[in-house]
């Protein structure tokens, strides 16, 4: 089943989203909420993935970004059965913009706990997978984050801010002067993820946890002996829509993370 769906993202990139990179007319962007943009190859991708992923697993339920936005009904029972979470295109705003840093997810849950995941790069082909208890691949390879401790002025990563309340961008401010850097993020969680197991970012901190954003990614970077869990040290869950995730490449890293930012944070 992993290469089935890899095939899915693949053929949804090649049809509806690669031909109109770089090509988007005006027409085919439109603002969905304030400061949030969809486009016709969110949803032409959306709609070339539910319908063969439920195929793949008769009696599973396809819950993709797009649908919600119509339907927010669909949010309900995530912790039910087989679902499959799909973010069409992640990073919009940044496809938009003519970037590259996009891509496309898709997690399956079972029950409420993610069970296995998937991150397709459509410009550079990168595969990332993830399955719980079978390991982390990119590409084919199997991979592990670092497990090497750091001190704070050593850690670097990113922390998305646009959703953090202002208090708590406040402690982040004064908490980032005792790490090595705090970046803004790439705005696509397929591309931050990953980051993090190729080492090129030691940490992240999210707020808002949209299921299909982070589902396929904390899987990935677990699988790969990362730790997530919320900023109080428990576990996430899809399911669960407080706000609040904090991603280290260890356990240590991410004490060193939690401590330098959210040090007196109380949820």
């Amino acid at each position: 089943m992993m290469d089935e769906v890899a095939t899915i993202l693949r053929q949804a990139a090649a049809e509806a989203i690669l031909p109109r990179y770089q090509k988007l007319l005006a027409g085919d962007v439109e603002e969905k909420t304030p400061g949030e943009v969809v486009t016709v190859a969110d949803r032409e991708a959306e709609q070339i993935i539910s319908p063969r992923l439920a195929a793949l697993l008769p009696g599973s339920r396809v819950v993709g970004e797009e649908a919600v936005a119509t339907n927010p009904s669909l949010m309900k029972g995530l912790d039910e059965g087989q679902v499959w979470l799909v973010d069409p295109l992640d990073g919009t705003a940044n496809f938009v913009a003519g970037s590259s840093t996009f891509s496309v997810m898709v997690a399956l849950l079972q029950d409420g706990q993610t069970v296995a995941s998937w991150l397709l790069d459509p410009v550079s082909s990168q595969l990332s997978v993830a399955s719980r208890g079978g390991g982390a691949f990119i590409d084919g390879v199997q991979v592990r984050t670092s497990t090497a401790s750091k001190l704070a002025q050593e850690c670097r990563g990113s922390v998305l801010t646009r959703f953090l309340p202002e208090e708590l961008k406040e402690q982040v401010r004064v908490g980032s002067a005792g790490l090595a850097a705090v970046l803004p993020g790439a705005k696509c969680a397929g591309v931050d993820y990953p980051a993090v197991i190729k080492g090129t970012q030691d940490f992240l901190m999210f707020w808002r946890l949209l299921p299909w954003d982070h589902a396929p990614g904390a899987l990935l970077v677990a699988e790969a002996g990362g730790h997530v869990a919320r900023f109080d040290g428990s576990e996430y869950r899809p399911s669960d829509q407080r706000p609040g995730l904090l991603i280290g490449q260890n356990r240590d890293v991410w004490d060193v993370a939690r401590n330098a930012l959210l040090e007196t944070w109380a949820e």
